[in-house]
């Protein structure tokens, strides 16, 4: 499996006009976290990925109505 770097990511989410899609946005801020692990405490990091984990809570069921737009491989 690829190493997708947050870098990576934002790269596709600009080329695919996918700031307005707050799943990708989770991702990229979850890939942030996880390159920048070290500088937090333990405590720290526990906050923050909780704060992600709540804000991926708050997207409620996005995807309903647009499941093939999101799921299904692009052709």
């Amino acid at each position: 499996m690829n190493h997708v770097s947050s870098r990576d990511l934002a790269q596709y989410i600009e080329a695919t006009d996918g700031i307005g899609k707050p799943w990708l946005l989770i991702q990229l801020r979850l890939l942030k976290l996880k390159e920048e692990r070290d500088r937090y405490s333990e405590a720290e990091f526990a906050a923050k990925l909780d704060e992600l984990h709540q804000d991926l809570l708050n997207l409620g069921e996005w995807w309903v109505g647009i499941e093939t737009d999101v799921f299904l491989p692009q052709s």
